[in-house]
């Protein structure tokens, strides 16, 4: 009795035992199970709050759903606007139990287990649609501790929402390949229709995408996202959602995909540039965004941007016509931007030929691109030249070879691309041509300092370099500057001085309807144009630069005569015949100033000009750098401006130029600037300021000083005419070494500038040579001091050199010369 009592002592202590451990065992799992109640996540928890902005043209039109700073594209919709169709793939494919067990699928992870055991490697997974989602809100390390806390998440969710709730949420986030996430956003981009009308072959298709969808992506692998849509067609088919031959007949069914615009109608840089410019949450200023609110940022509310969707697609299309018809020069990128000038708005904006085309770099946004401007930057020396009175509108300028000394030891010297020189020429003249030498010489005049200052009280932000930096080349395009910089510099000069910000969009979402109201125009009159109307509280979003010089800077009352006077003379088709024609592509048939740009090596082209209305900013080019093959800035750049223009006032010519005011048209002569004399061939109108009338009527004898020598010597007779006679050849005070016994061989050239054939004697030392040249003679040089006098009529010139004997025989024939 006592043995069996032992026994029945002993029994009863395990039992006692045994049933804490299962107490606890029970207490355990079912405190484990509670947890999650205790800090569940509800629908509203994870609800993407920060979704892909959506943007509409300043009429409302529709320009895309856009990408968002992280790059990710989402649209999400509730679970009842999904097709069915979609519902049932993805579930087959992914969950397909996923109504029948809780965050995890323990049959799921039995059967995985053992594959894994059995085959010593991972063969199937056992994540849930819940696990799945977890890792989209929380993605951690593919670990056992990273497990865990996937784990932890999904009890979390199961907790708090219902299996509705957990799938609408999962389907909205599904990456669908590239930056596209949710079935919402891929059945836009992929097929333009609502998740809602996805039929059976297309929601099978994208249900196939999230397994892997670089791998399956449909753009780039077409063969294996049909093998996986068989796959998934399959699953459909065990799951008892479709028969069997219904997903034979599907599989075979073909299916477009929409191109890659990704849900872009128009303006994609634009879109994208615009995207950064909108200010960050204040949880993104500190740097943090919560884990489970990584989606796009922004809301659902349409952005109403400035951009006219008609306009935008015309000057898209005329981006392709004109880089189509250059491809032979090598051409294959270009960039356009349109502003008006009344308000600063940008109305089309158009970064590169093809955005969606990444083999040519595309994505390059031109607008943006730093690239050199060429001589798009002269109109801005000559207006702060004219300003600070260095010259004056009939100032003549020296077209003429010139040199200057860099640092370095090395020696500057300014040429045109034609490598030929005018001579004398009035500032409309050299503006106008786009010459480089007197371009130089005023800004030589003006200091590199000075107007790399005003270059940054115009907008130009990025040339941030020292002057020394830049140099006279400043003025040639040495520097590095923006197409939206030049269009809102060019705004400025439209405006006569009047600087702006450039204005991207309204603040105001609710598009309102339009009317026509009195703007102003840079002629100082009222015109009626058609704008949107604005409620009182609605304002417009400028844009934000910290830019040198605080701009817009405010410009003197006092310029704008300056201002007018530029235009005038960028609105002057005659004066800038010599260089680009009568008839070029920079004529147009009403009121319009423009400049052309070229950089070093045929890089770059550029035209940017304006009317009272509009300005039209182009650039062609080659985003990779390489030199186009004989195209200018009139040959590359130019049509395109000429086709927006023209397209822009299609249906209403723009209002002409004011003259500029105060000044005083009087008649000069072309070549000399001065008050026309009998000699003169060419008499054309020039602007002068009042108190230059006196010296205008006092002075008409051109006398052009010795840096014009060594340019007149290379002139036919036929093409310059002076007022007084001039030696050109020899200078004064030069010194020419002759060879022992070459004497007989070497000859030296009097040449003489300012006659016009009549008869003129020659004089040498006092002693009148014997020639029947009037303007020309060669001389046997001979060693000596010598004076040379030439005489015509009343007019004479006197020049001094000597000749001396060299102690060296040279190797080569000729004779040297040296300036004491």
């Amino acid at each position: 009795m006592k043995l069996i009592s032992r026994s029945l002592t002993k029994i009863k202590h395990k039992l006692r035992k045994t049933s804490k451990v299962i107490l606890a065992g029970l207490l355990i799992c079912l405190v484990v199970g509670l947890l999650p109640y205790f800090a569940p996540l509800h629908a509203a928890d994870i609800a993407q709050n920060q979704l892909a902005m959506q943007f509409s043209d300043r009429n409302g039109l529709p320009l895309g759903t856009l990408l968002t700073r992280d790059q990710e594209h989402t649209s999400v919709v509730p679970l009842n606007q999904v097709s069915p169709q979609f519902i049932h793939a993805i579930l087959a494919a992914e969950d397909g139990s996923f109504y029948n067990h809780g965050a995890l699928d323990m049959k799921a992870v039995i059967r995985a287990s053992k594959e894994a055991i059995h085959a010593k490697r991972v063969v199937s997974g056992a994540s849930t649609i819940t696990m799945q989602l977890a890792r989209m809100l929380d993605p951690v390390p593919r670990s056992f501790s990273g497990k865990l806390s996937e784990v932890w998440l999904s009890w979390r969710l199961t907790a708090g929402m219902n299996k509705d709730e957990i799938l609408s949420a999962y389907i909205n986030r599904l990456p669908m390949g590239g930056n596209i996430y949710g079935v919402e956003a891929a059945a836009r981009t992929y097929f333009s229709i609502p998740a809602s009308e996805l039929n059976l072959a297309q929601a099978s298709l994208l249900a196939a995408i999230p397994n892997n969808p670089t791998y399956f992506n449909p753009y780039e692998h077409g063969e294996r996202l049909k093998q996986r849509q068989k796959y998934v067609l399959n699953r459909m088919v065990q799951s008892g959602y479709i028969s069997g031959a219904i997903a034979a007949r599907t599989h075979t069914e073909k299916v477009v995909f929409q191109s890659r615009q990704q849900g872009i109608i128009a303006a994609p840089h634009f879109l994208f540039w615009l995207a950064n410019q909108i200010p960050p949450t204040p949880l993104e200023k500190q740097g943090y965004v919560p884990p489970l609110l990584t989606g796009a940022r922004g809301d659902q509310s349409v952005i109403r941007t400035t951009i006219n969707r008609p306009l935008q697609q015309f000057v898209e299309a005329q981006v392709q016509q004109v880089i189509s018809s250059l491809a032979a020069n090598n051409v294959h990128d270009a960039s356009a931007l349109v502003i008006d000038n009344c308000t600063g708005e940008v109305l089309a904006y158009v970064g590169s030929p093809d955005y969606f085309n990444q083999a040519k770099l595309g994505r390059n946004d031109g607008v943006q691109a730093l690239r050199q401007p060429g001589s798009t930057l002269k109109p801005f020396v000559y207006e702060l030249a004219l300003e600070k009175d260095l010259i004056h509108p009939n100032t003549i300028l020296a077209d003429v070879p010139a040199h200057y000394a860099i640092p370095g030891a090395k020696l500057y010297s300014p040429t045109d691309y034609t490598e030929r020189f005018l001579g004398p020429v009035r500032v409309r003249i050299a503006l106008a041509n786009s010459l480089n030498v007197p371009a130089v010489r005023v800004l030589e005049k003006v200091g590199v300092e000075t107007f790399l200052e005003r270059l940054h009280q115009l907008g130009f932000e990025h040339l941030n370099q020292t002057p020394e930096h830049y140099g006279l080349g400043l003025t040639l395009g040495s520097g590095e500057v923006t197409l939206w910089e030049l269009a809102r510099a060019y705004v400025t000069m439209a405006r006569l001085g009047d600087a702006i910000p450039l204005v991207s969009t309204f603040s105001n979402s609710p598009i309102q309807n339009r009317s026509t109201e009195p703007s102003r125009t840079p002629t100082g009159k009222q015109a009626t144009r058609s704008v949107p109307q604005e409620s009182p509280k609605s304002k417009i979003r400028l844009e934000k630069f910290a830019i040198k010089g605080d701009f817009p800077y405010n410009f003197s009352e006092n310029s704008t005569t300056i201002w007018q006077l530029i235009t005038n003379m960028l609105s002057d088709s005659h004066a800038r015949a010599t260089a680009f024609g009568v008839d070029s592509v920079l004529n147009l048939p009403f009121p319009s100033a423009v400049k052309t740009g070229t950089s070093s090596n045929f890089r770059d082209t550029w035209t940017v000009g304006f009317t009272t209305d509009y300005t039209v900013a182009t650039w062609v080019g080659n985003f990779n750098g390489e030199p186009m093959r004989q195209v200018s800035g009139v040959t590359g750049a130019a049509p395109l401006w000429n086709r927006i223009m023209l397209h822009l006032h299609e249906h209403q010519e723009p209002a002409g130029f004011p003259p500029p005011e105060g000044l005083v048209q009087l008649p000069v002569c072309a070549i000399s600037g001065l008050r026309p004399t009998p000699d003169c061939t060419s008499v054309v109108q020039e602007y002068f300021y009042p108190e230059d009338k006196i010296a205008y009527e006092r002075e008409n004898k051109f006398n052009l000083p010795p840096e014009y020598d060594e340019w007149l010597a290379k002139q036919q007779q036929s093409n310059f005419t002076s007022t007084n006679l001039r030696i050109l050849s020899p200078h004064n005070g030069d010194l020419f070494l002759v060879y022992p016994g070459e004497e007989a061989k070497q000859k030296l050239e009097f040449k003489l500038g300012g006659n016009k054939s009549a008869p003129v004697e020659w004089w040498l030392n006092g002693e009148k040579l014997d020639t029947n040249s009037a303007n020309s003679l060669f001389w046997y040089l001979r060693p000596g001091n010598w004076t040379l006098e030439a005489r015509s009529g009343e007019m004479s010139d006197k020049v001094s050199f000597q000749v001396e004997l060299a102690s060296i025989k040279p190797t080569r024939r000729g004779f040297s010369i040296s300036n004491s």
